[in-house]
């Protein structure tokens, strides 16, 4: 017993020799590591530490910029009538697709390459091998396009077809759309846009973006018309209530959440006024809103639910130029003024017989006129300045002349080739069905389509 006992306690004590051991191994090993992290780290320079930051905050106003396309997406299939709700989710799920696609092998060197003359970038078409910021600055661009494209199709809803609108989103983002946008944004990669150059103000995009993307809505819907019935023989307009009014109102806030990513992600810098733009924002926003329940209480209307998503975005439209210029108190007014803007737009579009399905134009359109002209009005430090007002107003007009004037002529041109106008009997079926053979509520319209028909047209 004797002789176990003192071999029992050899093996202890060896096992304690080897555990010291180990842990003295760890340690030295640990210790080692940590210090080539503390010596990797002390290579990196606070200007890196930042640019990698920066570009974290880049990425992330992108993503919430393309989340935005599920806003749209709800709020123009909320808007139609169910036999079109398919459709409009389609055309709102591939122009981003196909508009991502031209920015990215045409668009992003005709709007951010080399600019001298002013006009146009001359390089960095297909870019292959760019620094990480500018692959952020990319990313963050074509989600920009990807909401200009995208604002036309809720205007064009239930009566244009879908190849044509899908040749326009293309068009839009391989030139209309980038070649403007260079005359604001462009010669990141050296020179300058011809509008910056004389003073120019528009932070994130009330012209650049919404008004361009308001006025092709506008060229659209005059090439193909109003939808069937929405107007009576003297010009009377006919109501066309959309089918979902709680798609509609999530799309707007979708909307609206993703447009903090639109202003504030648009500093380029986690270090700029994030915080100002968001307030400004969000106080523009609910300015709107207020406006125009107490207008719409003032001369005795039905608040309407639609209305109220529609006058939130208008004024976020509007303070989007602005945002980065402005103080709150001065975004209470911009987004008060804007909903009479959208009142008194939308009135006049009816009485002009243009069928705009969501308020497309009024919203981005007239909306992003009116942000434009406020960002000189209300530039801190300087107001009222109406040289600075001049440049605003010169930008908004040639905006309107560029993208109204080609946006005609451009779906004109589709509509006599690939056909953009769908056809009235499409039109009465409902396009979910006849462009896309599938429907947006098959427990309640299977019965008014033959089965054996859907099936065939399905790969």
């Amino acid at each position: 017993m004797r002789t176990s006992s003192v071999g029992l306690d050899a093996i202890k004590g060896l096992l304690r020799t080897l555990l010291h051991k180990i842990l003295m191994l760890g340690t030295l090993l640990f210790g080692t590591i940590a210090s080539a992290q503390a010596a990797a780290a002390d290579t990196l320079t606070v200007a890196q530490l930042l640019e990698y930051q920066n570009i974290a905050w880049i990425i992330w106003g992108g993503v919430l910029v393309f989340f935005m396309q599920a806003g749209f997406a709800l709020l123009e299939s909320g808007s139609v009538r169910a036999k079109n709700a398919v459709n409009v989710m389609m055309k709102n799920y591939t122009d981003m697709c196909i508009g991502g696609l031209a920015f990215y092998l045409v668009g992003f060197g005709l709007m951010m390459g080399t600019n001298h003359s002013g006009f146009v970038g001359t390089d960095h078409f297909m870019p292959v091998n760019l620094p990480n910021m500018d692959w952020a600055l990319m990313f963050f661009q074509m989600m920009f396009a990807a909401t200009a494209v995208t604002i036309a199709s809720g205007a064009m809803a239930e009566r244009v077809s879908f190849i044509g609108y899908a040749v326009a989103a293309c068009l839009i983002c391989l030139f209309i759309y980038p070649v403007f946008a260079s005359w604001v944004w462009g010669g990141y990669f050296g020179g300058t846009g011809w509008l910056t150059e004389l003073g120019f103000i528009d932070f994130a995009g009330s012209t650049v973006v919404h008004s361009i993307g308001g006025w092709l809505a506008l060229a659209g819907v005059l090439v193909i018309g109003p939808r069937l019935g929405r107007f009576a023989p003297d010009g009377t307009p006919r109501l066309i209530a959309g089918h979902n009014m709680t798609l509609l109102a999530l799309g707007g806030f979708i909307l609206w959440f993703g447009w903090f990513g639109f202003n504030a992600g648009s500093t380029l810098s986690i270090t700029g006024n994030i915080g100002l733009i968001a307030v400004n924002t969000f106080i523009a926003a609910v300015s709107a809103v207020v406006s125009y329940m107490l207008i719409a209480r003032t001369m005795n209307k039905a608040i309407l639910l639609s209305d109220s998503v529609n006058a939130s975005l208008i004024g976020l439209v509007s303070i989007t130029a602005g945002c980065a210029t402005t103080t709150p108190l001065f975004s209470i007014i911009i987004g008060g003024v804007a909903a009479v803007v959208y009142i008194l737009s939308t009135q006049a579009l009816l009485k002009l017989k243009i069928d705009d399905v969501v308020s497309a134009v009024a919203v981005h359109g007239f909306g992003g006129v009116w942000g434009t002209l406020a960002a000189g009005l209300f530039y801190t430090g300087d107001l009222f300045n109406l040289s600075r007002l001049g440049v605003q107003a010169l930008g908004v007009g040639v905006a309107l002349v560029w993208a109204l004037g080609l946006g005609l002529i451009m779906y004109k041109l589709i509509d006599l080739s690939f056909g953009l106008k769908a056809s009235r009997l499409h039109e009465q079926r409902g396009l979910d069905y006849t462009e896309h053979a599938e429907l947006g509520y098959p427990e309640f319209q299977k019965q008014m389509f033959d089965a054996k028909s859907l099936t065939e047209r399905h790969l």
